[in-house]
């Protein structure tokens, strides 16, 4: 049996931490690691102590995006030591949005790896100096 590699450890590790979802409509995982050691994790949720998509539904902005869940990037970036996560890498199941490659830019993530594309024209404007890699299944 062929060994997997770091990326592919770690985004299979992104895809179990997205079972934790409780969006209806995209369930996404985030692992950002430092040394290969595993920094922090979040997943799409709402706020503590509100309610989920799966119990109320999703609640849809103007241009379609649930904006009841906290996105996986957000999360993990908040259960982390701030310190740890200059120069970490980001595994996500999902291609950041506009909102969290801003979020992952100025925590100082220095590498974004994703396995799903999820196109956005915004997202390249904050993910200048990341190393962006996307490693489809």
């Amino acid at each position: 049996m062929e060994r997997k590699s770091w990326d592919d450890y770690f985004l299979n590790i992104a895809d179990e931490v997205s079972t934790r979802s409780t969006c209806n409509r995209l369930n996404v995982g985030c692992v950002i690691v430092k040394d290969k050691h595993i920094v922090s994790t979040g997943y799409n949720g709402s706020i503590h102590g509100h309610e989920h998509c799966h119990e109320a539904g999703c609640l849809l902005s103007d241009q379609g995006r649930c904006i009841r869940c906290l996105h996986a990037e957000l999360n993990a970036v908040l259960h982390a030591e701030r310190d740890k996560l200059k120069g970490a890498s980001a595994y996500v199941t999902h291609e950041p949005c506009e909102n969290c490659a801003k979020t992952l830019a100025q925590a100082g993530v220095a590498r974004i790896i994703y396995r799903h594309a999820y196109p956005n024209k915004w997202n390249s404007h904050f993910l200048k100096n990341i190393e962006v890699v996307h490693v489809p299944h």
